[in-house]
């Protein structure tokens, strides 16, 4: 019982106070999964990482069911998709309830505005450990590049990027091994 009491506190600490999405909780949850408790290690967490962004449905409940899932099957799952959830859930309520009158107060909308350069150095971050850690270097930085362009100015689905991605790997890998 105390273990899931851990994962529920752990994932909704991390819901409550990460700003920016599942990519800004990425290396709140590594910290607190890998480096702290040693329950899953890195190697294992950046497949399920991969697997988390591929997976559709929000990247942050992706990881606390893959995470929950590998360290107590489906009970552990309910528990930290419940911790991770749960955060934004209340705060969405609450601003519903209370701020609407407010968003339009000069001060509310520096606020906000104050709030989206962080917001973009949290994503940013577990972008660039992830990279390091999938051992993307200046040889291959094109790779990602061209993917991004692709999606953002080609108009390209993500789904023929993945699935690209995933044939090319196939393909390198055994003409590697031969």
């Amino acid at each position: 019982m105390k273990f899931y009491f851990t994962l529920f506190s752990i994932f909704f600490k991390i819901g409550l106070f990460t700003l920016g999405g599942g990519y800004a909780m990425l290396p709140l949850i590594e910290t607190e999964i890998v480096d702290k408790r040693n329950w899953i290690d890195k190697k294992e967490f950046l497949d399920l990482t991969a697997i988390a962004q591929s997976a559709p449905g929000v990247l942050a409940v992706n990881m606390a069911v893959f995470v929950g899932y590998k360290l107590r099957g489906l009970s552990g799952a309910v528990v930290a998709i419940l911790g991770a959830v749960l955060p934004s859930f209340l705060i969405i309520l609450l601003i519903a309830v209370f701020l609407r009158g407010f968003r339009h107060y000069p001060l509310v909308e520096s606020i906000f505005m104050g709030i989206r350069p962080a917001v973009v150095a949290l994503i940013a971050v577990p972008v660039f450990t992830l990279a390091r850690a999938a051992g993307v270097t200046c040889k291959n930085a094109w790779v990602p590049i061209v993917c991004a362009g692709a999606v953002w100015l080609g108009g390209v689905s993500p789904v023929y990027i993945v699935l690209a991605a995933g044939v090319g790997g196939l393909v390198f890998f055994r003409e590697r091994d031969k």
